[in-house]
């Protein structure tokens, strides 16, 4: 790929983008009077914390959302992963297999478990795990011994898996489902920036024993931070609510707590923000849809480069579109990415692979080609809303 094709790429997207203030920062929040009603009526309240019943409206309104029975509003998606993997029964020293493809926040949380990730290989075309490579991988690497899926090497229990959807794409949940089933894993979906992605008409959220979404500054609704569990399982809701809000007996006056637990509760004025921004919902996937079909216009028919669409069988959020280079022009990631940023165009590529992170290095994974080939050529743009103009009237 010569520099002569780099600089048609960026002038590709520069046109996409428009002429607009620089820089174009990665994925900007979008508030408007709505935002600014519900948190105003939640101020004038005075119920601004965990007490709020924002926050019981916010989770009614995710768990419709999602098509799921309970929903467990927190505060970040961490803590949602965090409280899931708890909730359904991960222990100190078991592994749980998470991507080497995804934000750290995925390993942390099995981590503050005392669970060990075990990293498994992501593939196109949704950057999710790879079902095939996986089966694999625990055929030749695993036994089962009664109820319990064992590694073969470590002697530590497998027991869970968490399926990443990838900026906003659903991974092949079925296939991973039917993997979980023969080896006895529990599943959970970190969801964190799909929501409103959906895999053969079944929303993100809504798969495995629990989810996580994150309302981080950058996703596609924010309350600045915050996030929520996903269950249909009630027994796993009421543990995840009760861990989360300190394992606090109720009682009008007593402060009695049944176990070492965590103060992860939403507060009702982050509630209130996510709310109003949830209620807009389907105003920013229509605008983020459109926004992902002028990139892929833009760049469409250009040799040594491709867009990343929606999988067969899905319909994703595009919460961030990236463009992904062939395999063989891996060196010119960093040229790329320098030129996008000194015409003010924020992008980056994808994380680094949890398993070159000093503090995961040493930990039990599968063969990661399909990893380190990814992260080597993909390339992530500007995606908020604004970008493709105002609310419409859909």
């Amino acid at each position: 790929m010569s520099n002569a094709l780099l600089e048609t790429i960026v002038s590709r997207i520069e046109q996409t983008l428009g002429d607009r203030e620089r820089p174009l920062a990665l994925h900007e929040p979008e508030f408007g009077e709505h935002e600014q009603e519900r948190l105003s009526a939640c101020l004038a309240s005075g119920y601004v914390s965990t007490a709020s019943e924002e926050t019981t409206r916010l989770e009614i309104a995710l768990a419709r959302t999602a098509g799921v029975a309970h929903a467990v509003a927190v505060s970040s998606g961490t803590a949602a992963l965090h409280l899931a993997l708890l909730a359904a029964g991960v222990q100190a020293g078991d592994e749980v297999i998470v991507p080497a493809l995804t934000f750290v926040a995925t390993a942390n949380a099995v981590s503050y478990c005392g669970a060990v990730p075990h990293f498994a290989d992501s593939s196109l075309p949704d950057l999710g795990l790879s079902p095939e490579r996986l089966e694999a991988h625990l055929q030749r690497e695993s036994e089962q011994i009664g109820r319990v899926c064992r590694n073969r090497r470590t002697g530590r229990t497998i027991r869970a898996l968490i399926a990443v959807d990838a900026l906003g794409h659903p991974a092949d949940l079925p296939a991973l489902t039917a993997i979980c089933r023969r080896y006895r894993l529990t599943l959970i979906e970190d969801a964190a920036a799909a929501l409103g992605s959906m895999r053969d008409g079944v929303p993100c959220g809504a798969w495995g024993s629990a989810a996580a979404f994150s309302f981080n500054g950058n996703k596609i609704i924010t309350a600045g931070g915050g996030g929520a569990l996903l269950t249909d399982n009630g027994e796993l809701a009421s543990t995840a609510r009760m861990l989360a809000a300190t394992a606090k007996v109720p009682h009008p006056w007593r402060y009695e707590h049944t176990s070492i637990a965590y103060n992860y509760r939403m507060p009702g004025i982050n509630a209130a923000l996510s709310l109003a921004q949830l209620e807009r919902l389907p105003e920013l996937l229509r605008r983020k849809r459109r926004l992902a079909q002028r990139y892929q216009q833009a760049l469409a028919g250009l040799d040594g480069v491709s867009v990343l669409t929606e999988p067969r069988r899905t319909r994703s959020n595009y919460w961030l579109n990236a463009l992904l280079l062939e395999p063989g022009c891996e060196l010119l990631l960093e040229p790329l990415l320098a030129m996008l940023h000194r015409q003010g165009v924020q992008s980056r590529p994808l994380w680094t692979p949890l398993h070159r992170l000093p503090m995961y290095s040493d930990c039990p994974r599968m063969e990661l080609h399909g990893t380190l080939s990814l992260c080597a050529r993909t390339v992530c743009l500007p995606s908020s809303p604004r970008l493709e103009g105002g609310a419409d009237d859909a």
